[in-house]
């Protein structure tokens, strides 16, 4: 049986774990086509070695970071993500009103 260390949660099978794609710079989505935004978000560079990637702790929802080497398959390190993510992204343009001022 295959375990991973859950941030969160501590060591669970693996079967309880969906894998979120390779970590890598978000580009700015209103400066790419769609293309373009396209090939970032659903093509993964598939390097050998010890790559970051996204995973999910299904049971809790819980999205964390894992270092993997994909030669191995050795799962190296996990943590949270606001380890290198210190602040969220904002996708949307603040709204000028948003409905809820007091007139």
């Amino acid at each position: 049986m295959k375990i991973m260390n859950c941030p969160l949660n501590g060591p669970r099978n693996i079967s309880e774990f969906a894998w979120g794609g390779e970590v890598k710079p978000m580009p700015d989505p209103g400066s790419l086509d769609d293309r373009a935004w396209g090939d970032w978000l659903f093509l993964e560079n598939n390097e050998a070695g010890v790559v970051r990637e996204w995973w999910c702790h299904v049971p809790t929802s819980f999205w964390f970071i894992a270092e993997r080497n994909t030669v191995t398959d050795e799962i190296v390190k996990t943590y949270p993500a606001s380890d290198i993510f210190k602040e969220r992204v904002n996708f949307a343009p603040p709204s000028k009103t948003s409905g809820t001022e007091k007139k």
